[in-house]
């Protein structure tokens, strides 16, 4: 038998673990995907290749689709990883992936572009709030005309149509972020 690829060995184990998981035997799933139990004995195993009708009848009995059985085995998923812009002094953490609450997306920034002097071109405006806690740091938040301290374990909202931008104080900070889609589409995807 020739070895089987990583995947192919996720899938099995996937399958025998879901059927275990719900305390059915062999017979007991092989009859809900409507194949003989020593088939799916030999498919778990890996002695039988699985064909794409066993694949799907299988998935169906376990109810889950086949894309959750066949999806990939790599850390994407799981690891998130930071997106840095450094021309903004600016290093993200999407931690809400494509799944926010409510359309909401919640990220992880590190801010090291220093407080100072702040041009009108540096403020955006946009519909919408946003909100953010300090984790580690001091933010100097620039809403229109005021300049507002924020230091660790303080939180700031505020209405996104006033012109506004974050800078760190002293020092690289922290924030944790939740922003509506136009704050997204505004902090995390503006270019320099």
């Amino acid at each position: 038998m020739k070895q089987e690829s990583t995947l192919d060995a996720i899938v099995r184990m996937r399958i025998r673990s879901l059927r275990k998981a719900r305390g059915w035997s062999l017979d007991n799933l092989a009859e809900r995907a409507d194949i003989s139990p020593s088939q799916l004995s030999r498919i778990e195993t890996g002695h039988r290749r699985i064909s794409l009708d066993q694949l799907t009848a299988i998935a169906s009995a376990l109810g889950k689709s086949v894309d959750q059985l066949v999806e990939s085995p790599d850390d994407s998923d799981v690891v998130i990883r930071p997106d840095r812009d450094e021309d903004r002094g600016l290093t993200t953490w999407l931690l809400s992936g494509d799944n926010g609450p409510q359309g909401l997306t919640v990220a992880k920034m590190r801010i090291t572009d220093p407080a100072g002097a702040v041009a009108p071109d540096d403020l955006g405006v946009h519909p919408g709030r946003d909100w953010f806690t300090v984790l580690s740091g001091t933010v100097v938040l620039y809403l229109g005309e005021r300049v507002i301290r924020v230091e660790a374990g303080q939180a700031a909202s505020f209405s996104t149509m006033t012109p506004h931008t974050l800078r760190a104080d002293r020092g690289p900070a922290e924030v944790l972020c939740i922003l509506d889609h136009n704050g997204e589409r505004n902090h995390l995807h503006a270019s320099p």
